[in-house]
This record gives structure tokens, sequence and C-alpha cells, in this order.
């Protein structure tokens, strides 16, 4: 491929398929998987490609000036910085096709002690490794990363974003052993993002899942140790870890584990099995369910925006979806209705 031909033509996509740039230098999987790592320790942003891929106002040019804003010693920059990247690159949901570059880097940028916005850099990689289906708390939805059979998805650009959000994951995989170390962080926001990045990897689930389980069984904050559970379960969902349905089924059977354990464990099992639920599963949830409860699950990453979408009952309309599915998805905006006077399970 010529210098030339290195400029997404949406035309020639339009005729012929993004399939004509898979395996090019266009294609932004294969430019994560031949990032060298002295490119990344080292934040070498001029032997990244940016000016090849785009974000909704434009050439990814500016992103590694956004970079280095995020990296500031001055909060305000810092947090300005994250402004404009994560505007650009996660537009309104959108993931731009030089998104994926930037996760080497929101990582490393996560590692500085000093850093300002550690939390909210690892709260974006998250975002760009995952499809977007907000406030969809159903048994196939709230665990869903991108599943391999996704129906296509374009930026603004008309570039795919089933690739966008596989290089992000894979930029994850390859770089795991970050966000595994920060499983220990003494910052809990930070040790909180870090299981929902890893949850989304791509490859290492082995090591990942080896690295959650240890987390779980150490971890002290309630609200840590539910998204700990999601995130095992999340991982398993992706790569056929048959385990996990166990291993959630003995967590939400078990009494003498705390409520939020149990509850996260039923969403689990009820996203990683196509059982009917049942009867023990509805009494449990029917005995530990809570508003108290409820207040704390919405504060859990995967429950975030589903608690938005249903207006602060996010933990009972999830379970209401699980545990009556209906034939097709409701719109998440709507009105929550059979909520406030009727049993959810």
């Amino acid at each position: 491929m010529t210098s030339e031909d290195l400029v997404f033509d949406f035309e020639r996509v339009r005729v012929h398929g993004v399939e004509v740039y898979e395996g090019t230098e266009l294609d932004v999987r294969v430019v994560i998987a031949g990032m060298p790592r002295d490119v990344k320790d080292g934040f070498a942003y001029d032997r990244v490609p940016w000016g090849r891929f785009s974000h909704a106002y434009g050439s990814g040019e500016d992103v590694p000036g956004y970079l280095e804003r995020l990296r500031s010693a001055d909060p305000g920059v810092a947090r300005h910085g994250l402004s404009l990247l994560a505007g650009s690159v996660f537009h309104q949901g959108t993931k731009g096709s030089v998104a994926p570059l930037t996760v080497p880097f929101l990582l490393r940028i996560a590692v500085d002690p000093a850093g300002h916005e550690r939390v909210n850099a690892l709260g974006l990689v998250a975002a760009l490794a995952r499809r977007d289906d907000w406030g969809d708390g159903s048994r196939t939805g709230l665990l869903r990363v991108a599943d391999a059979d996704d129906e296509v998805r374009v930026d603004t650009k008309g570039y795919s974003q089933n690739w966008s959000v596989r290089a992000a994951r894979d930029a994850i995989a390859a770089d795991a052993h970050i966000p595994i170390a920060f499983l220990d962080d003494p910052d809990p926001e930070v040790r909180e993002e870090a299981a929902y990045v890893l949850a989304a990897s791509s490859g290492r689930a082995r090591e990942i899942s080896a690295a959650l389980h240890g987390r779980f069984r150490v971890e002290e904050i309630p609200r840590l140790r539910a998204g700990l559970v999601l995130a095992i379960a999340q991982l398993a969902r992706e790569h056929h870890d048959e385990d996990a349905a166990a291993f959630t089924r003995a967590c939400w059977s078990d009494p003498a584990r705390p409520p939020e354990v149990r509850v996260a464990a039923a969403l689990g099992w009820l996203c990683l099995t196509r059982d009917p639920v049942p009867e023990e599963l509805r009494a449990v949830l029917d005995e530990i369910v809570t508003d108290e409860l409820g207040r704390l699950m919405a504060r859990v990453p995967w429950m975030r925006w589903v608690d938005d979408y249903s207006r602060g009952a996010g933990l009972t309309h999830t379970l209401h979806q699980m545990c009556h599915p209906v034939p097709t998805r409701p719109d998440p905006r709507a009105d929550p209705e059979g909520f406030a006077d009727d049993p959810p399970f």
C-alpha cells in the first residue's frame, strides 16, 4: 500500500465493503498489533500513525496533544485534556477509528500515582473497548462486550466500529499486566475501573480471571466485591469459560455471602446461562434485594447506565428484565412500568 493509499475512502467502502481494508495499514487492529512496547512505554507519539485515522471532528493528528494535556501536573489542564480527548474519540458514544490508539497511552497515564485523571483515563479505556448497549439490563445485554456476529456499526466517518472496539480490546490484552497491577492499587476507584477494563480484554483470559478471583478473595469494599463478580462473569461470557457459571451459582446460593456478592452473582449467573430462573434464586432475591442494595449496585460500572436509563431503578429494572423476559427489548428511556407496586422477582 502506497502513501497515497493510506487514506480511508468511504466511497470505496460503500462500493466494496469495509473488508477492502482488512489486514492493511488502514485496519486499526493491525496497527495495534504492531505497536512496539518501547513506543508505548516511551510515549513516542511520533511513531504512531494518528493521521491515518479519525474521530468525530476530523483527523486524529491532534490526539497526542490531548494525551499530553492529560498527563499535566496541573489538574485543570489534565481535566481539560480528558474532556477534549473523550469528546473527540468517544463522541456521544461513537468510537472514532483513532480511539484504540489511545488505549496503550491511557493505561500508562493511569500508572502515574500523581496523575489527576487516573480513574477517568481507565474509564475511557473501558468505554472504548465495549459496544454500546446503554440501558440494556437483559440476560443477553448486561454483560455483552462485542459478540463476533454483531451487526456492523460505523463511526461518523464510515469506519467500522466493530474493528475499533476489537482493537481497543486487543490493546488491553497486550498490556494486561498494567490493569492487573491496578487491582492492588490503594485507590479503590482505580481498582474498580481496572476490573471493568480487564473484563473487556480480548485475550489472556486465564491470567486475568485468576487475578480477578485473587482480588475478590481479599477485597473489603462491598461495591468493589460486586464489581469483581461481574468482571469475572463478563470475561467468562466473552471467552466461553463454563466454570464461571458454577462459581456464580455457588456465590448466590451461599447464605454466608454478603448481599452485594449474592446479587452480583445472580446477575452473572443469569447472563451466563439460558436456564429458567429457579425458584431458589427468586427466593434469594426476595430476601436480599433492598433499596439500600439497589443504591450500592447503581454505582457499580456495569449498572451505571442501566440505573440512569431506568431513573434510579437499575437493579430492580434489571432483575425484572432477567426474571420476566419479554419478546422485544423495551425502550430503556421509557418510564419503567410495573416496578413501583409489583414484586419484581
